[in-house]
């Protein structure tokens, strides 16, 4: 019995000492809350523990589940750039300090959003500027998985030439353009991952139950089966050892090598296209944290399947709305920039019918937005470097839309057409704003069809603050115009505040990109 006293004793005592609270890495020192709205708080501690937080002014009370999960929800208050600590009582004291309230915003992408500020033009002077305290930072690691987590490994820091070499570059040049606007402090959790598909960035069962994904999903779940079999794991072997093979020869003859080694089935199984491998490795934990909104710089991946694009995005944006419980909050996005050699005659373009799946998303949702950076890609880089000029972009639709300035923030985009003998005179919405060339006084990027839908390049000037003419030759009587369709188009029309037309159709011709039957 004495024995059996002792042992329990030793037991309770080291469930006692290991008794605390943790807190996920998004609520930490340094870390900025959303501005006049409620904002969750959470952690884990044992279970039926009851927890105080206090901020503020504020004392917020909850019981840890049987999970150890407790959740309590701060009231809103105002911007503040005045450091403040959060306490916590539970099973132990915790406190987190540095707190700042203001504007957080979510980064999201593929790798023109991670894109960092260290690989951008003039990056040795943006880095030597960047002395922005009260401006926070944190960057989520690229976790593929199946399996939901609850954390990840990161922390807040403040912005600084030590610190934001390695941080989204659009990300920091959008933050910074808040900060210096509204004057508050700034939050800027970075989570893209270069490569990913949108439907990674999706929970897996949203996708399952969704008719028009079944062909995506039945591709992937025989994809699975396939890379866990026998025979994926001796392709794989043989391949690596061929590589390697390879690799030893180029070293013995002195010869450089840059082939890269082949990827495992385990490498595919937790990338970064599967879908909800992202969902779960590296948004959930986010999921709940109070934000401002989103902004997305994404499309490349899904180029070849723009069709599908064109409701995949607005569901991934709806999705994550329903997840995080704050309403239609804003979501802004980065249409694809020109990329690829130029075509000397016009011809279909996946990219240019992802950039229109793009522009539609922004009439099949609430509270969001598209930069359009047709002029800022480069044609021997996916990656342009400018990312300064994308970011002010997308802050103009924030600034505008959110926080209640007056500035010119939207591109001209496609209104109607009308067909006046052999020209077609095509009307955009400048919303408020006047047409102009850049470069050049004609106008570059128009082309023109007839009945049998072949495309001509055509010849364009401007007729009205908001209308161009455009005819060809060879189109005796046109039915539709393209403007700047291509993968990389050569086109030059603006609006005097400086922002490039969308680039567009009139047509609804089959999309190249559209499933065969």
């Amino acid at each position: 019995m004495r024995t059996l006293a002792i042992t329990s004793l030793l037991a309770a005592l080291a469930l006692s000492a290991s008794a605390e609270i943790k807190l996920p890495a998004i609520i930490g020192d340094n870390m900025v809350l959303q501005q006049k709205q409620a904002n969750p708080l959470w952690g884990w501690d044992t279970p039926g523990t009851d927890v105080t937080v206090k901020f503020a002014g504020q004392t917020k009370t909850a019981k840890a589940g049987a999970d150890g999960k407790w959740t309590v929800t701060l009231d809103p208050v105002p911007a503040n750039a005045q450091p403040a600590t959060i306490s916590i009582q539970g099973s132990n004291a915790r406190e987190i300090k540095n707190v700042l309230v203001g504007e957080v915003w979510i980064c999201s992408g593929q790798s023109n959003m991670q894109w960092n500020v260290g690989s951008t033009w003039d990056a040795d002077l943006e880095i030597a500027m960047a002395k922005f305290p009260n401006i926070r930072l944190i960057s989520v690691p690229q976790v593929g998985t199946q399996e939901p987590q609850k954390d990840f490994k990161g922390e807040w820091k403040e912005c600084s030439p030590e610190t934001v070499g390695p941080f989204s570059a659009v990300g920091y040049f959008y933050g910074r353009t808040l900060h210096k606007m509204l004057d508050v402090p700034v939050g800027l959790i970075n989570n893209a991952w270069g490569g990913s598909a949108a439907e990674a960035w999706v929970r897996r069962d949203v996708l399952e139950k969704d008719a028009r994904f079944k062909g995506l999903m039945d591709g992937w779940v025989q994809r699975e089966k396939d890379l866990v079999s026998e025979k994926a794991k001796q392709d794989y072997d043989k391949a690596m050892a061929a590589w390697t093979n390879q690799k030893d020869e180029a070293a013995r003859a002195k010869q450089p090598f840059a082939t890269r080694a082949p990827q495992s089935p385990q490498q595919t199984l937790s990338g970064n296209a599967r879908p909800a491998n992202i969902y779960n490795g590296v948004l959930l934990p986010t999921i709940g944290y109070g934000i401002k909104g989103a902004i997305w710089y994404q499309g490349e991946s899904n180029a070849g399947r723009a069709y599908e694009y064109g409701y995949l995005f607005p569901l991934m944006i709806q999705h994550w709305r329903t997840e995080w419980k704050q309403g239609d909050f804003p979501f802004y996005w980065v249409q694809l920039a020109d990329f690829m050699p130029e075509t000397p005659t016009p011809v279909e373009s996946p990219w240019a019918e992802l950039r229109e799946s793009q522009t539609k998303t922004q009439f099949a949702i609430k509270n969001g937005g598209q930069a359009v950076i047709i002029d800022l890609g480069e044609t021997n880089d996916i990656h342009p470097r400018n990312k300064r000029d994308v970011a002010e972009r997308l802050a103009r639709w924030a600034l505008v839309k959110d926080y209640g300035l007056k500035l010119p923030y939207r591109s001209p985009e496609y209104q109607s057409l009308a067909i006046n003998g052999n020209k077609a005179i095509v009307t955009l919405d400048t919303f408020g704003s006047t047409l102009r060339t850049v470069d050049v006084t004609e106008v570059k990027g128009f082309a023109i069809c007839g009945e049998d839908q072949k495309w001509v390049w055509a010849t364009a000037k401007i007729i009205g603050k908001d209308t161009v003419e455009v005819s060809a030759p060879e189109v005796a009587k046109p039915v539709a115009v393209r403007y700047a369709w291509a993968n990389n188009p050569v086109c030059n029309l603006y609006t005097t505040d400086g922002l490039p037309v969308t680039p567009f159709r009139s047509d609804d011709f089959p999309m190249s990109t559209k499933p065969k039957p």
